[in-house]
């Protein structure tokens, strides 16, 4: 019903910068809530940055003041611009849309992306 597709992952040195995008299409009435997560290796998935529909944003201790969400309700796609980049920023990092239906009015559904890779070498 929803598929999220993330893009802009890849290799870069420690200190460069990327940015991730994800792209949710399908039977898609709005989208509230909109994040990004990351899991690296033998580690628990966390939370890196979420933002509202209205634009309201939070973000973990680890990328505060260096990594920036952001959303284009218009294209129901969100960002995540990271700059100063750090080795232990190397994880798979996945887009996670709060969605409600079309054909389900007044119920969210949560949906993942499939991920894409990031990695920071020293």
């Amino acid at each position: 019903q929803v598929q999220l597709v993330e893009s802009g992952g890849g290799l870069v040195q420690a200190g460069g910068s990327l940015r991730l995008s994800c792209a949710a299409s399908g039977n898609i009435f709005s989208i509230n809530l909109m994040g990004w997560y990351r899991q690296a290796p033998g580690k628990p998935r966390e939370t890196v940055a979420r933002i509202t529909s209205g634009g309201s944003t939070n973000y973990s201790d680890s990328v505060k003041g260096r990594f920036t969400i952001s959303r284009d309700n218009a294209k129901n796609t969100v960002y995540l611009q990271m700059n100063s980049l750090k080795p232990e920023d190397t994880a798979v990092y996945y887009c996670r849309a709060w969605v409600e239906l079309t054909t389900r009015r007044g119920t969210e559904y949560v949906y993942w992306g499939q991920g894409t890779q990031v990695t920071v070498s020293s």
